[in-house]
């Protein structure tokens, strides 16, 4: 017999797998490459001030949130997967980045900038490490509720961080939050005015240009209008109003992580966290993004570019970057069509910083104070803090642990608990699957079946339906029920489960299963299964499972499995029975005609539920 021919690959295959902007460069023309570089200088005009207020967050000298917006934001778009997606510095990786590294280095220092470089070389790594093993559902554990309380506490750190800019107050730099806040509330009289005044007329100027003034780059005119009151200030002879100073305009400079392994062996731990972090934001926004594009993305993909742009980034000045919500959603808004958009307003920053950098120096500290208030109460999702506290019990107590948390121990730790406790809970669900009574709806025209309690059973034979997979988890949970179910109605040897909703089985699972089936039989009844998936039959068969559950008693439809087993129920039982719960009743069991089999199965699924008249319907 001659081989079947096979499809050659495409040699432009294994060309875009390495080079995946490859796949989206025919999308560019002249009216693509026009729209992209409008909505590059919009982000490169937006990124300037969050940059510097991102850096200040982290700890780290100001520039460098500025470096964090180019090489990494450029790796990022040709790496990446999605079309949209703004890489760049962000709020809550740089506060998590100041937690982790404050504990091992004065915030500003050569010795901390050098930590970040690091800290950013071994994020990439791990997140390079994660898209080549195709692990792109990791994300998937750290919840939406441990995400919106995380960002909720972060919000409050980073007012936190800056009381002393805001009120001009002596507060030892990494003070806690209850010691920050108690020293201004035990300190009013100490407030500087001034500095207070600046810090005051920035916020107020940001939330009314961005309430009545939405087109206009709020960031940028609040930090405007707090300098020249600053300057005011300075020029009337009022001191203590300290500024930013000058930015170096210049392109990021190399620079070198420090890869010795007692860095490495430090930073590790801290590191996953903030993998974990970076690509849940990454991948939650650039998801986002592709709904409102209609754009398919590739996970894994987003998250090799990801792991590129900030181990390339750690040599280029650059500490971690992640996606950006605001940054991305203004790219789109701003009629973007490709990664190109990333690219120039990487490119035009880079520009910009070299023009405008020295201007720096006349900003206040306070107004960047100001600045960062604003962005932190911007963080806060009411919205959805209101909607999970409505929604679910379970999903607040994630929220409110995980913020809690993040305000009173290590931020790394703060996203570890919200994450365990979301797994456990997602666990406490799983391991309790339903096991629903079927009954026939004799009112029903197609006698679908229902759980109704009134409705009655027959003595012999009772059908169910488990609502889960039985993994190792679940099974005592569903022994118990089976096992009050045989205490309830001893009589019941015969049990039929629905089992279409079963997507997979463990050896625990089929070590119950077969310990049911074997127990009943003892008591002269069965165990008998209705749609069951090709890849649960798969693993009972290659386990020899199914050899003691029995091939024959496996039905794709209910009223083949209903006939089959009526014929073996006890006629005498039958004979003295009033209740007419199935259509069989009334003849005699061992003589009814078996239906023929529902249609094969598409591709080993379990096909439409078949109603117990033969109609296809609800199981």
């Amino acid at each position: 017999m001659s081989a079947l021919p096979t499809k050659p690959i495409h040699p432009h295959f294994w060309l875009r797998a390495w080079l995946p902007f490859l796949r989206w460069w025919p999308r560019v023309n002249r009216d693509t490459l026009r729209d992209d570089l409008v909505a590059g200088l919009t982000g490169a005009v937006v990124v300037l001030p969050q940059g510097v207020a991102f850096a200040t967050i982290a700890g780290m000298p100001p520039e460098y949130g500025l470096y964090a917006g180019m090489v990494p934001a450029i790796i990022a778009a040709l790496f990446g997967s999605s079309w949209h997606l703004v890489s760049g510095p962000t709020t809550a990786a740089s506060i998590v980045l100041f937690s982790i590294l404050s504990l091992h280095a004065e915030p500003g220092s050569a010795r901390y900038v050098e930590l970040a470089f690091t800290l950013t070389f071994l994020v990439g790594l791990i997140q390079i490490a994660l898209g080549a093993a195709r692990l792109g559902a990791l994300v998937n554990f750290i919840s939406h509720s441990v995400v919106i309380g995380f960002t909720a506490g972060a919000a409050i750190l980073i007012a936190t961080n800056q009381v002393k800019n805001f009120f001009g107050l002596a507060i030892p730099r990494g003070s806690s939050f209850a010691t920050t806040w108690g020293t201004l509330f035990s300190h009013l009289d100490r407030i500087d005015p001034y500095v207070t005044g600046v810090a005051v007329l920035t916020l107020v100027l940001g939330v009314a240009v961005r309430r009545w003034l939405p087109r206009w780059p709020y960031m940028i005119v609040a930090m405007v209008g707090g300098s020249l009151l600053g300057v005011a200030f300075q020029v009337s002879g009022v001191h203590g109003i300290s500024t930013v100073g000058a930015l170096p305009a210049s392109l990021p400079p190399l620079s070198m992580p420090d890869l010795s392994l007692e860095n490495l062996r430090e930073l590790f731990n801290g590191a996953v966290a903030v993998t974990l972090l970076a690509l849940t934001e990454a991948v939650s926004i650039a998801r986002a993004m592709a709904l409102r594009s209609g754009q398919h993305l590739d996970g894994n993909q987003e998250f090799i570019g990801q792991g590129l742009s900030n181990l390339i980034g750690s040599f280029f000045s650059g500490y971690v970057a992640t996606g950006s919500f605001n940054r991305s959603g203004l790219n789109y808004a701003a009629g973007a069509k490709t990664p190109l958009a990333s690219v120039f307003s990487a490119l035009l920053l880079a520009l910009i910083v070299l023009l405008v950098a020295p201007l720096a120096a006349w900003l206040p500290n306070a107004a960047m104070a100001g600045v960062l208030f604003l962005v932190a109460w911007g963080l806060i999702d009411f919205h959805h803090i209101q909607q999970i506290a409505r929604t679910s019990r379970a999903e607040t107590a994630i929220l409110l642990t995980t913020f809690v948390a993040t305000l009173t121990i290590e931020l790394e730790e703060a996203i570890v608990i919200g994450v365990i406790l979301s797994l456990v809970i997602y666990l406490s669900r799983t391991s309790r699957p339903q096991v629903v009574r079927r009954v026939p709806d004799p009112q029903h025209p197609q006698r679908k079946f229902s759980r109704d309690p009134a409705l009655p059973e027959c003595p012999q034979l009772k059908l169910v339906r488990i609502d889960g997979s039985l993994f190792f988890g679940a099974v005592s949970a569903v022994r118990d029920q089976f096992h009050a179910f045989a205490q309830r109605s001893p009589s019941q040897c015969h049990l039929i489960v629905v089992a279409s909703p079963i997507n997979f089985v463990d050896v625990a699972g089929a070590e119950f299963l077969t310990t049911e089936a074997r127990q009943r039989r003892a008591r002269g009844g069965g165990l008998y299964f209705i749609q069951m998936k090709r890849a649960v039959r798969d693993t009972l068969e290659r386990g020899g499972y199914l050899d003691e559950i029995g091939a024959e008693n496996l039905f794709r439809s209910k009223g083949e499995a209903i006939a089959t087993v009526f014929n073996r129920l006890d006629p005498e039982v039958c004979r003295g029975c009033r209740l007419r719960v199935f259509l069989e009743c009334g003849q005699t069991p061992g003589t009814v005609r078996i239906p023929a089999p529902a249609r094969p199965q598409v591709d080993g699924e379990a096909g439409p539920a078949v109603g117990y008249d033969g109609h296809v319907g609800l199981a």
